[in-house]
């Protein structure tokens, strides 16, 4: 009885009739009215009585603004994977991330052959699809650098130029009843889209078989993979409840063209299939904790709670399964409203030692250490107020979004130097450190912070400042997750200009080890007002390597701005270069479509801190970016105004470091090899880039002298561990254990 712990969704399969034009228009309208979640169409080019599919998806789009959309299925002979992919990516930034890719071999092989494309047989489509999974992915991985090759027998591309990225990452569901093309599915797809009426009894025992083990072979949870089915009207509420239940299934699209039945699905079916779903993950719970924390029966979750507690089951649920890179899937969702309820979820989670404990604010964190599998996240994005007060007083919730902050203070004319990403969450920055685009004048986001309240291991409200609770205050700055949930942060602002200047400068290095070098010296000796970033990925085969960088100067006159970026200008040959004045709130602003939460798997990150971009640093990166594996490698700056601080004023002890360097990568063990050369070289580490764990891990995010404060505050104020899912520091009470390792 297999729970792959998907939220339930719920969708239509209309016919694309040709005439009336409007007819599948309209039901699609009615579908988003009705509050589906999913219209899809099927894909028959060579029926006239049809109209074209990917034409008639992207004017549904573009006529619904919530509802999501994918063929059932594509017809893959008659549809090229290379612009496939550049289309679905395309109407994915369009529609603001609402494209699913539902794809198969098509299937009737003689009416596919009639519109010009070869005469495949069976195995020779399943051939050609598992080629084209291959370059739909590598289009929409702009990650890379290189140039993407497939040289495939029946879809290939010669050097295809990647992009664009979709506004979020597309799953692709494949129409599969056999078992070659189940095997995969568990190997490269996202999910399994059959038609119940054409399975006989244990095809879907046998379908979820196979691609499990699949799967599972190919190093992947199953998990990983939805389960659809296409479903018709004569299948009722207990049908598709059993369905979910017994087999997993959590996507159920109905094939009807009748309004009458359409709103019978979606206003009888739909909730009757989700309570049913519900009450058995409930059950399961409680019997045996495998799926959400041990029996709710003897613990309920606390009343004020309920109402927004989300379980597998629920609508709503998805949002809490994904950060920005790395997927999770938790057994409960606590979602305060208010400083006393976050202290009844403390409480409780208190109670349910025996299951992960996740914080999370409601940004993209990289490490994804604020969601868990299996266990309790308590999810404080409700938690959002921005108050400008008195004196550049800013009152901020861990809930907001550091562009929700920008766009605030933007008619104030203030600003929080704050990340580089708008859609980081003030709760995840905060209580790392924070550097932002104007670190080297404005220092870290931390030394910006007033007074923080934080609900404690024993479920009370705290208030912290220089003045009260001084200890608590200082923890929260560098080491925050450890010791609580900050419910408020009091900031002060600092002035911006109504615009900066912001400048996008792609060099094409002839030697990378002498221009990082470069690099560093520039920087450093720049202006303050002046902060910039390095973005660069390994050089492809016969490509020269690009190196994007990304300055910001704090300063409102043209010229100056011009004046202060010339040093950059002659570090090397530029192949690109972009210089305008914008607001700094259009920095932070979002991306197209939104800000994304779909990341899948285990990320693979580390940073580390640098005082200069030496020339043994500068070779080692350059060694680094010599390896054959896909990779991003930022050089941010980190200096300047830091330094203006002592060391010892916050958690956050790296102040005389000029320079941040940190990797996103797939974690092959070159790329962990050539990493770990640089690490004795590097003092000190961001923690907010690092998904590696451990006490030699600790040992680098933390000075000696420290990590022993750390540890002994933690001992006052979370004796027993409560928070230990990011970056653990373990308590000592004891003076004489300070030596001990942690």
């Amino acid at each position: 009885m297999p729970d792959y712990l998907h939220p339930l969704r719920f969708g239509s399969f209309i016919t694309p009739v040709a005439s009336p034009a409007a007819q599948p228009v309209d039901r699609a309208l009615l579908n988003e009215e009705l509050g589906l979640d999913l219209v899809t169409f099927q894909d028959h080019p060579y029926q006239p009585v049809f109209q074209d599919t990917w034409t008639l998806l992207a004017w549904v789009a573009a006529r619904t603004s919530r509802i999501h959309v994918s063929g059932n299925v594509l017809n893959l002979p008659l549809r090229q994977p290379a612009v496939l992919a550049r289309a679905a990516a395309s109407l994915d930034l369009l529609s603001g991330g609402r494209v699913e890719l539902g794809i198969g071999t098509g299937g009737y092989f003689d009416a596919i052959a009639t519109m010009g494309a070869p005469l495949l047989t069976p195995a020779e489509a399943v051939s050609g699809l598992d080629e084209a999974l291959d370059i739909i992915r590598g289009i929409w991985d702009t990650t890379a650098q290189e140039p993407l090759h497939v040289d495939g027998t029946h879809h290939r591309v010669a050097g295809a130029a990647r992009g664009p990225e979709p506004a979020h990452d597309i799953p692709i569901w494949v129409g599969a009843y056999k078992p070659r093309m189940q095997r995969l599915i568990g190997r490269k797809g996202d999910g399994w889209l059959p038609s119940l009426p054409w399975l006989k009894p244990g095809d879907i025992e046998r379908g979820n078989r196979i691609i499990d083990e699949s799967a599972r072979k190919a190093g992947r949870d199953p998990r990983d993979i939805t389960r659809l089915m296409n479903v018709t009207p004569q299948y009722d509420a207990e049908d598709l409840a059993e369905l979910a239940v017994e087999h997993g299934i959590s996507v159920f699209i109905m094939g009807a063209d009748d309004p009458r039945e359409l709103r019978k699905f979606a206003q009888l079916t739909a909730p009757r299939v989700r309570d049913r779903l519900e009450q058995g993950r409930r059950r399961t719970a409680a019997g045996s904790g495998t799926s959400a924390p041990r029996s709710f029966r003897e613990d309920p979750i606390p009343e004020a709670l309920t109402a927004r507690a989300l379980l597998p089951a629920d609508r709503g649920y998805a949002r809490y399964t994904s950060g920005y890179f790395r997927g999770a899937r938790p057994g409960l969702v606590l979602r305060p409203e208010s400083f006393a309820e976050v202290q009844q979820a403390v409480r409780f989670a208190a109670r349910h030692r025996d299951v992960p404990l996740g914080l999370f604010s409601g940004g993209h964190g990289l490490s994804g250490r604020s969601l868990n599998d299996d266990g309790i996240v308590i999810a404080v994005d409700a938690l959002n107020e921005i108050t400008v007060g008195d004196g550049n007083r800013v009152r901020v919730g861990p809930g907001a979004q550091w562009r929700e902050v920008a766009e605030a203070l933007a008619p104030h004319h203030l600003a929080i130097t704050a990340g580089d990403h708008g859609g980081v969450g003030v709760g995840g920055l905060e209580t790392t450190a924070g550097i932002g685009w104007f670190v080297r004048e404005r220092g870290l986001t931390i030394d910006h912070l007033r007074s923080v309240d934080v609900v404690t291991a024993a479920g009370e409200l705290v208030h912290a400042s220089a003045d009260e609770n001084a200890d608590l205050f200082w923890a929260v700055r560098g080491a925050g997750a450890n010791f609580g949930v900050i419910v408020s942060f009091e900031f002060e602002a600092h002035p911006v200009a109504t615009e900066v200047g912001f400048a996008m400068l792609a060099f094409a290095p002839d030697d990378i080890a002498t221009f990082l070098e470069a690099w560093g010296t520039t920087i450093e000796n720049a202006d303050r007002s002046v902060t910039g970033t390095l973005m660069i990925g390994p050089a492809g085969p016969g490509s020269p390597r690009a190196v994007q960088a990304l300055i910001v100067v704090d300063e409102h006159d043209p010229d100056v701005v011009v004046e202060r970026l010339q040093p950059f200008a002659a570090l090397a040959p530029l192949a690109s270069q972009s210089v305008q004045m914008v607001p700094y709130a259009a920095l932070l602003a979002a991306p197209a479509g939104g800000e994304q939460q779909h990341g899948q798997g285990e990320p693979h990150g580390h940073a580390g801190l640098v005082r200069h971009l030496s020339a043994d640093i500068a070779k080692g990166v350059a060694d680094l970016l010599a390896s054959r594996s896909s990779f991003i490698l930022s050089i941010r700056s980190a200096g300047g105004a830091v330094a203006d601080h002592p060391a010892d004023a916050t958690a956050y002890g790296w102040r005389d470091a000029n320079f941040l360097l940190a990797i996103l990568s797939g974690g092959t063990g070159e790329v962990e090899q050539r990493w770990a050369q640089l690490v004795p070289q590097m003092e000190g580490m961001y923690i907010s880039f690092e998904t590696d764990t451990g006490p030699e891990v600790l040992a680098r995010a933390f000075p000696p002298d420290h990590l022993r404060r750390l540890r002994e505050l933690k001992a006052l104020w979370d004796p027993t561990g409560l928070f230990r899912d990011n970056f653990f520091i373990a308590p000592v009470a004891d003076p004489r254990e300070q030596d001990v390792q942690p």
